[in-house]
């Protein structure tokens, strides 16, 4: 019955019917009463007040009058595009203004009847107005009528149209909840109200739609952000324990000579505290027996990729294989260069496997990866295609895991009966609310120490009119033999606008740093990767002493010896962009730079942006402005398929009740890990509603 009644289609409701149903769909998705309840307000207004014409004088706040309207006149011929009329109760009369929808108009205002009119004046040449205000039959028995906290919902121009503004949805949602108050199912069990103090769930719906005062609302936003939250911790906890019960892992019980003589005679340098922390965290899941699923964070420079050669070399030495699987070619080839370096003189057969690899080379490397002779091999997505096969893979490891999507990863576990132990990397620092969310089934590691002897690199902002400035500055670095990045936002590729900018600053910087006493290479998306690793080779091998680059170099471009980043129109990238793009400086002895060029006008998120990079290193520090600015959607790039979609919940400012959730949803499966318990039936019941059409990928990995 109470399912039924929830899943009633919109249409059926009175004053909707089928045309509107089909928009409702269409421009909200919203097909049944419990689709339309969960169209939360995203503000409250008072509608408590009626005012006068008269009273009308200021234009930052709300009225709401009862009057007639009149004299309604179409501006423009032969097509309008703009009507005019009046609004007039008996203190006076008010200009209303509207520009869509002109054609209906005329038939929509009768001049006998009295409306409701509210919206906000607008002061117009000092005379007030109101454009496009919310109008409707006055009806003395309206219950919205003198009301006190209105809801604001989400509408669309089209709804608009079709009269399915703010108003018409508050209106359908008192009519939903009349209705289906009673049998708004409870989903959480009684202790967890009682001890959480939060308000039964049908109260919770009726406040957030109907509210009394702020107090309501208050009350029924947390009872709704916390069953949102907890729902999805509830979901994220019970994969991993699924994970780490049923999913058997290889185990690596030996430390051997591999390891041991990296260890002992090939580190380049001496592990900080954080990578032997993480190194002892990765050995102990290697060695449970489960299958390893672990997200290791560590900023730009930290020492990620010495850990992860460590852990393949413990592969090694049980008797698999290991692949490391980056997402472009650029960054693919230099793990391949750094690894090749590392373990020179071992006697380990490393390969890299890439588009470009030649078909000769291919079939070399297919063959020794299925005879298991190969023992390492780093990759693009080529390592994921169907004639890879692997002899026996341990261990695979992803580097700037959020460029790949779930179900490329998940190939892995087509090649192996056990599927191997999975270490995703990521340098792009995630916020701890994120990490709780979108990594929540993941074990996480973070690297949060820089190697000794870095010296952090210092930022400026600084004005396109400076530009004399920096360029004496760049003359002094590269005649100290230093050498320099030039970066240009390209937000597309195909934009030629973007190109032009690029190629323009080519130009003037050959101008100003002409052949043959300097030598500049380029590189963008636009290139073959052929002429990309051509251009970057010329840079690392100091043959050229300024790339003028995009973002292509955004990742694994390591080059010690440049010691400037300058970032042309940088209010045009993300924080977490810009703190990537000053990673590509400051890896060497010397002291490095990160010049930040912008216009003098620019956005006060831009500023904000610009501050920050300015004050902070911190990429974690700078991961939670990036959230707070940006928000949980576009940050780090995480945006892909599976994305979090909340109805109420803020992954931006809920990271205490997420912290809350977790530890609640932790607790209630540490004591009913099947939610078999029959205190625990309701809640068992929404979570199989809710998570019914969600394929489980973290149960592969």
């Amino acid at each position: 019955m109470e399912v039924n009644l929830l899943q009633t289609k919109i249409g059926y409701l009175k004053g909707v019917g089928p045309k509107r149903a089909e928009l409702l769909q269409k421009e909200l998705g919203v097909v049944t009463y419990q689709d339309m309840l969960n169209q939360f307000p995203f503000r409250y207004i008072d509608r408590s007040q009626i005012q006068k014409v008269a009273q009308i004088s200021d234009d930052t706040v709300y009225y709401q009058l009862i009057g007639r309207i009149t004299d309604i006149k179409l501006i423009g011929a032969p097509r309008p595009t703009r009507a005019i009329g009046r609004f007039a109760d008996e203190t006076g009369s008010i200009e209303v203004v509207w520009f869509k929808g002109l054609k209906w108009l005329k038939d929509r205002f009768k001049p006998n009847e009295r409306y409701v009119l509210f919206g906000k004046a607008t002061l117009f040449n000092g005379t007030f107005n109101f454009a496009h205000p919310e109008i409707e039959v006055y009806d003395p028995k309206d219950p919205l009528i003198g009301e006190g906290l209105q809801g604001v919902y989400f509408t669309t121009e089209k709804l608009k149209d079709h009269g399915l503004g703010t108003r018409a949805i508050a209106k359908i949602q008192r009519l939903i909840l009349q209705q289906v108050m009673e049998y708004i199912p409870e989903t959480l069990p009684q202790d967890i109200l009682r001890e959480e103090s939060l308000i039964p769930r049908k109260y919770a719906y009726y406040q957030i739609h109907l509210p009394a005062n702020n107090i309501e609302i208050q009350q029924a936003t947390r009872r709704l952000k916390y069953e949102e939250h907890f729902f999805f911790q509830l979901k994220l906890l019970r994969n991993k324990m699924h994970r780490e019960q049923t999913i058997k892992g290889h185990v690596f019980s030996v430390v051997g000579n591999y390891f041991n003589d990296f260890y002992n005679h090939h580190l380049p340098f001496s592990l900080t505290n954080a990578q032997k922390r993480v190194i002892k965290e990765i050995r102990k899941d290697l060695n449970s027996g489960h299958q390893m699923n672990r997200l290791l964070q560590g900023d730009v420079g930290s020492g990620k990729t010495i850990v992860a050669l460590m852990v393949m070399l413990l592969a090694l030495d049980n008797g698999f294989q290991a692949c490391l699987m980056a997402p472009t070619e650029i960054l693919a080839s230099q793990h391949y260069a750094t690894l090749k370096e590392q373990i020179e003189g071992m006697g380990i057969n490393l390969a890299l496997l890439t588009g470009s690899t030649k078909i000769s080379e291919r079939r070399k490397i297919y063959a020794s990866l299925a005879d298991g002779s190969l023992q390492i091999v780093v990759g693009t997505h080529a390592l994921i295609e169907s004639k890879v096969v692997f002899k026996n893979l341990g261990l695979a490891i992803i580097d700037e895991q959020h460029r790949f999507g779930v179900a490329q990863r998940s190939k892995f576990w087509e090649k192996t009966e056990v599927p191997p132990h999975t270490l995703v990397m990521t340098a792009t620092p995630i916020p701890r609310t994120l990490a709780m969310t979108q990594y929540g089934d993941l074990d996480v590691s973070k690297i949060d120490e820089l190697p000794p002897g870095r010296k952090p690199v210092k930022t400026y902002h600084v004005y396109q009119d400076d530009r004399f400035r920096i360029m004496r500055f760049m003359q002094r670095q590269i005649a100290e033999g230093r050498q320099i990045y030039v970066v240009y936002p390209i937000i597309k590729e195909s934009e030629k606008t973007d190109m032009i900018a690029l190629q323009e600053g080519y130009e003037a910087l050959l101008h100003d740093f002409p052949e043959p006493k300097y030598k500049l290479c380029v590189c963008h998306g636009q290139l073959s990767a052929e002429d990309k690793d051509f251009e970057m080779q010329r840079f690392i091998n100091r043959n050229a002493q300024i790339m003028v680059a995009t973002t292509v170099i955004e990742v694994g471009v390591n080059v010690p010896n440049a010691t400037v980043m300058i970032i042309e129109n940088a209010n045009r990238f993300g924080l977490s962009q810009l703190h990537q793009l000053r990673g590509r400086v400051g890896r060497g002895a010397d002291q490095s730079f990160c010049i930040l060029i912008t216009d003098h006008n620019i956005s006060q998120d831009a500023k904000k942006r610009m501050e920050t990079m300015v004050n902070s290193n911190d990429g974690f520090e700078i991961a939670e402005v990036d959230l707070e600015l940006r928000g949980p959607g576009e940050t780090s790039g995480t945006r892909q398929s599976g994305q979090i979609e909340m109805l109420i919940g803020d992954l931006q400012k809920d990271g205490l009740l997420i912290q809350q959730t977790r530890a609640r949803a932790m607790r209630l499966l540490e004591k009913d890990p099947k939610l078999a318990l029959p205190e625990n039936l309701m809640l068992r019941n929404h979570y199989k509603e809710l998570f019914a059409q969600t394929f489980d990928w973290s149960q592969i990995g």
